[in-house]
């Protein structure tokens, strides 16, 4: 017989770095997890994410058990990685603060797809350059995904 889900719980924590200190101990403690078991079991998973931002999707049972599902980094976070800038512009529609590449995007597409919403890289290439663009990063040179008519 399935258990009942009493909560979906969805965090972003640094990899490896997970402490029962805000935001995850109160997240936790308030449908009642067993934060330290949470911590242990996350940080041993993503050892190899270290200080990376990582998505996790907590599902907590009615008795209080718990089951977690990682996910890839965000694609604002790959963007800032690939062009090395320390963040977004406050005024991306007037303010520039960087350059990617086709290819970087295609890159990020690819490690992202399993999470996005779409079937083709393409599509997950417009999305990522759609993310980059509202950061005011601008995308260049190689070849853009080809649009449907």
């Amino acid at each position: 017989m399935a258990k009942e889900v009493a909560a979906l719980i969805k965090l972003q924590i640094k990899g490896g770095a997970a402490n029962p200190s805000p935001p995850i101990g109160p997240a936790l403690g308030a449908k009642g997890v067993n934060i330290m078991e949470f911590c242990k079991q996350f940080n041993a998973r993503t050892q190899d994410k270290m200080g990376k931002v990582v998505p996790v999707v907590i599902t907590v049972y009615g008795d209080k058990s718990f089951d977690f599902v990682l996910k890839t980094p965000p694609a604002a976070i790959q963007i800032i990685e690939h062009t090395k800038i320390k963040k977004g512009s406050s005024e991306p529609n007037r303010v520039k603060v960087g350059n990617i590449s086709w290819d970087q995007v295609r890159a990020i597409a690819e490690d992202k797809l399993p999470d996005l919403n779409c079937f083709t890289v393409d599509s997950a290439m417009k999305m990522v350059a759609g993310t980059a663009r509202s950061m005011g990063v601008n995308v260049k040179g190689g070849q853009a995904p080809k649009s449907k008519k």
